[in-house]
């Protein structure tokens, strides 16, 4: 408050001059209550940009204050915060660079800044690089060991042929099924160094019916106990693609069918394969009777397999084979089976 009696002492001069400096405090005060609002608008218009950058991260990004509150994250964040309780944020230095939640791989990175006192934390989802490094290892793998096995099973067909000539007639039904399952060994092995060494299509034009004569001798050297009734309905079209490859695509379908239908508690079982198409496409159609799918997720996961039999890239390698055709393989709605779409080529 202003004394009176001070203000009673000044002169006319002296109160206009006292006056003119109240308004200038008042103006100023005004013009730095208004530079006020400017800066916080301004905070605020950049702390929505931040946040709108942060959200748009793939990453789950968490930034924390001192003492370990969380100032801001992003719905990835929020999403994982089982992950971020597994963060030991009382020694941000003993924080693992890897994380696994759910089966879910995390690189973690941590970032303190000493000025402010924040500490920003990123979790970067890796399962699928994890994964693509995990099958580039098995790879090498099986594809070594199927080099190393391949000499070894020519010289046991070799030596099961000489045998079967051999034989008593008696004797010659044991031979029949050791060289059924060297066959199988054989194709196991040319399936993992397809898969390890990559596609290289002979296109040529071949009628659709010769894949049934394929798979009927296919399926002769196969092995199951089960009455099966196998019904094929393959036309004499015309499909340019690559015969060897295709064959065998059909294989790992009828032998997952056969094998289904064995695994399946019923004494018998049916086997169908159709094909139909439109102006685009090429059409099969593959079912079976036998036990339902285990785990619908990992039916194309190499080296991954619910089954006794196989080494889970029969499928695997399938999809690499009718993608490299342009085509695609999806489950059939209306019926356990599958449908295996190849684009109609114009060469």
């Amino acid at each position: 408050m202003i004394n009176q009696e001070l203000l009673k002492s000044l002169s006319s001069a002296e109160k206009d001059a006292l006056k003119n400096t109240l308004e200038s405090i008042i103006n100023q005060t005004y013009i730095v209550e208004n530079e006020y609002k400017e800066l916080n608008k301004s905070y605020k218009n950049l702390r929505t940009i931040i946040e709108q950058i942060i959200e748009a991260l793939p990453n789950a990004i968490w930034v924390l204050n001192s003492d370990g509150n969380i100032f801001l994250n992003n719905s990835e964040a929020k999403r994982l915060d089982t992950l971020f309780e597994q963060i030991n944020l009382n020694n941000i230095s003993e924080i693992r660079d890897e994380i696994e939640v759910e089966g879910r791989f995390y690189s973690i990175k941590v970032n303190e800044n000493s000025v402010n006192g924040k500490t920003i934390i990123t979790a970067t989802d890796i399962t699928e690089e994890k994964r693509r490094d995990r099958l580039a290892s098995m790879g090498q793998m099986a594809a070594h060991l199927a080099h190393e096995i391949r000499n070894p099973i020519g010289s046991v067909a070799l030596l099961a042929s000489t045998l079967l000539k051999r034989v008593d007639i008696k004797h010659k039904p044991i031979i029949f099924e050791i060289k059924k399952s060297i066959w199988r060994v054989e194709r196991i092995v040319k399936a993992t160094l397809l898969f390890s060494k990559g596609l290289n299509l002979n296109r040529e034009y071949f009628s659709i019916s010769n894949i049934a004569d394929e798979l009927e001798t296919a399926i002769n050297h196969y092995t199951y106990s089960k009455e099966i009734e196998f019904k094929f309905d393959l036309p004499n079209s015309k499909i340019y693609a690559d015969f060897d490859l295709l064959s065998i695509v059909f294989q790992n379908f009828i032998f997952n069918a056969i094998d289904a239908i064995e695994a399946d508690e019923n004494e018998d079982g049916l086997v169908e394969f159709y094909y139909e198409e439109d102006e685009k496409r090429h059409i099969f159609k593959i079912y079976d009777s036998g036990e339902s799918f285990e785990n619908k997720n990992i039916l194309f996961e190499p080296f991954k397999t619910t089954k006794t039999k196989g080494n889970g890239l029969g499928l695997a390698l399938s999809l690499q084979i009718i993608n490299k055709h342009n085509g695609n393989i999806t489950l059939t709605p209306e019926r356990k089976g599958f449908k295996i779409e190849i684009k109609k080529s114009k060469n």
